[in-house]
């Protein structure tokens, strides 16, 4: 890595403009600080947590290849800084860069628990599972300090509501207890992204973000305690991590996963050019080998937005991607699989409270 180029601790090596704005439109960092680490100077590494006051917090998932259908996000902004993120994007409707500010501007939503009882006490809800970081990581460093996931999980057990968590984050440990308890009903499955077994990799890909070990340990211990864990490779990007799937999705299978989930990155939006900007400072001799690749995925294009393609490419690279992942469930994935979550239990315990009534 080109040591003076590049911004210690961060992803993301610069702000892109805001597409909703003008060009000549200039934001203020106010707030000044040395970063947590090697002395970067003063204005270039501040984490700032923000109150927002949102009216919701479940939407409505529209786009058909996602996964899930609701989702709910404690956090806007990330603070493990993963260059390839999509929800980069977002934090422009907000006023901000999808750049560094995306990682050092963290919108902090801490009505989230009586927002999400709000919506599972209303007369015509009906329970369907609500995954927890459709956009953003809610176990992100931000979380230890506010404690909003731990509260909404608390919200999830009071109703009986199944959920779903997506992290990266060990920190998810520090509620065994409550993820324990929603597993004895089946109310609770865990994603856990791994996206390699290199730390080299790792640092610079998702600079804050739990080590591979704490992760895979994680993995471990979840699946001890009987609650069920799908590991996403997510994103497979090649020539960096293309190279470790079968390895990857060993090492899940050894911990105790029950699946395996893949995409193959693609640069939408701002990202593009955040991506290309840092390959070249940290990985300048196949920079652009890297960026044609993923080209080769998308039709000649670094992002893709057609759904059911998007997700998993086109062409010769993505072809055997795809195939490798294939292979790795029949491998180490055979006769195991991710419950579906119990949808009967919330209804009942309305019913029982209606009755108090």
């Amino acid at each position: 890595m080109n040591k003076k180029a590049a911004i210690k601790g961060r992803g993301a090596q610069l702000n892109v403009p805001n597409r909703f704005f003008e060009l000549s439109h200039d934001m203020r960092d106010d707030f000044l600080e040395f970063c947590r680490k090697e002395g970067e100077d003063s204005d270039k590494n501040k984490t700032l947590y923000l109150d927002v006051f949102p009216k919701t917090i479940v939407n409505k998932v529209e786009s058909p290849d996602v996964g899930m259908t609701y989702s709910m996000n404690p956090y806007q902004g990330c603070e493990h800084g993963c260059i390839y993120c999509y929800a980069r994007n977002s934090h422009e409707y907000w006023g901000y860069s999808a750049g560094l500010d995306f990682e050092r501007r963290i919108m902090v939503k801490k009505k989230a628990p009586k927002l999400l009882e709000a919506v599972l006490k209303k007369k015509g809800w009906r329970a369907h599972p609500i995954v927890m970081s459709g956009n953003t990581d809610c176990y992100q460093p931000a979380e230890k300090q506010y404690e909003i996931t731990r509260q909404c999980l608390e919200v999830f057990l009071r109703y009986k509501h199944p959920v779903g968590i997506i992290t990266k984050n060990a920190l998810i440990l520090r509620d065994l207890d409550l993820l324990k308890t929603l597993s004895k009903d089946n109310l609770i499955g865990v994603n856990i992204s791994i996206t390699s077994l290199s730390e080299d990799t790792r640092r610079i890909l998702e600079p804050r973000t739990a080590t591979i070990k704490r992760r895979l340990e994680t993995v471990k211990t979840l699946s001890e305690n009987g609650i069920p864990v799908n590991v996403m490779l997510a994103p497979i990007i090649p020539s960096i991590n293309s190279h470790e799937v079968l390895a990857l999705a060993k090492a899940a299978s050894d911990h105790g996963a029950l699946s395996i989930a893949h995409t193959i990155v693609r640069l939408n939006g701002a990202i593009g050019e955040i991506f290309t900007d840092w390959i070249h400072k940290t990985m300048p001799d196949r920079a652009q080998k890297v960026l044609n690749q993923i080209e080769s995925c998308h039709g000649g294009s670094l992002n893709d937005s057609r759904f059911k393609t998007r997700m998993r490419g086109e062409g010769k690279i993505a072809e055997q991607i795809n195939n490798l992942v294939k292979l790795a469930r029949q491998k180490y994935f055979k006769n195991k699989a991710m419950p579906k979550l119990n949808l009967t239990l919330h209804e009942q315990h309305k019913t029982a409270q209606l009755r108090l009534f």
